[in-house]
């Protein structure tokens, strides 16, 4: 397969039975960049950075969390902070190789506890996009009241997209609405759902994640080196917590993407990529 040209999927077995589902890029023997979404995401919002990745020579993994996209739903209540990050052992353990991390938003907070803990010498670095130790409340209540609102559906790709650009604002309405058909999925009744368990709204996890002192803890420890990525519009990570982060984390670097908000890949993908390269080649050969 020539790197960076299609995309070829694998799956990956946890040890609770699951099976997780991932597009790659590149060849497995080529070093490995293990791509997290955030919540009620999908590994879809990673293709343009994962192609770019793979071009560079590394083996770019997008991956769909348990309850996300085609990856299975866990059983039960099944969806806590403990689970996601025995899962990306599981992955990590499957790829053979120390890998970067890149995470979004809950996948940066899985990323963190891995690294802080049972994965301390199992990954080469790390990319947090968008979020830190501290989240800022009420930008994530505004991530909630989003999900919640939408629990019935939409009659069509059109209902999504309306919704969707009410919500990301800063964003401009795609005329062609094949990328977020990804992230949704049709049902039965002939509507529209994200892609994501229901039963994950509801789950400890999203409690667990407003957790500062364990993740705190966690990411005190880690030694890699390490990228944080601000969208300078974002209402989850200020300056206020990206300068606490820095503070605690003394060998983390910082940049920042205008013109992006949280969901900064999908808002400004190409800087957003820029300093992902950037990173990753400073790092290659540590």
């Amino acid at each position: 397969m020539a790197s960076g040209a299609t995309s070829t999927p694998r799956k990956f077995v946890t040890d609770d039975g699951l099976t997780l589902r991932a597009d790659t890029w590149g060849e497995p023997g080529q070093p490995p960049v293990i791509l997290l979404h955030g919540g009620a995401q999908t590994r879809h919002s990673w293709k343009r950075t994962a192609e770019r990745v793979s071009k560079l020579g590394y083996y770019a993994v997008a991956l769909d969390l348990r309850g996300h996209g085609d990856s299975d739903w866990a059983r039960g209540t099944a969806y806590t902070l403990q689970r996601y990050v025995a899962d990306l052992n599981n992955v990590v353990a499957q790829v053979g190789d120390k890998p970067t991390l890149i995470g979004a938003s809950l996948g940066g907070i899985i990323s963190i506890l891995y690294a802080g803990t049972m994965g301390q010498h199992q990954i080469a670095s790390m990319v947090l996009v968008d979020i830190a130790t501290r989240i800022d409340h009420a930008g994530a209540a505004r991530i909630e009241e989003f999900l919640l609102a939408h629990r019935d559906g939409f009659a069509s790709l059109e209902e999504a997209a309306d919704a969707v650009a009410a919500y990301l604002h800063h964003r401009k309405r795609p005329s062609v609405l094949s990328g977020l058909e990804k992230n949704l999925r049709k049902a039965s009744d002939q509507r529209y759902y994200w892609h994501w368990d229901p039963a994950f709204i509801n789950s400890p996890l999203i409690q667990e994640v407003r957790d500062e002192q364990r993740l705190l803890s966690a990411a005190k420890t880690i030694s890699v080196p390490l990228l944080l990525v601000r969208g300078a519009n974002s209402d989850i990570v200020s300056p206020e917590i990206i300068q606490h982060f820095l503070e605690e984390v003394p060998q983390a670097s910082f940049t920042e993407v205008g013109g992006a908000g949280h969901t900064l890949a999908g808002d400004s993908n190409e800087e957003f990529t820029d300093a992902v390269v950037a990173f990753l080649q400073q790092n290659k050969n540590k």
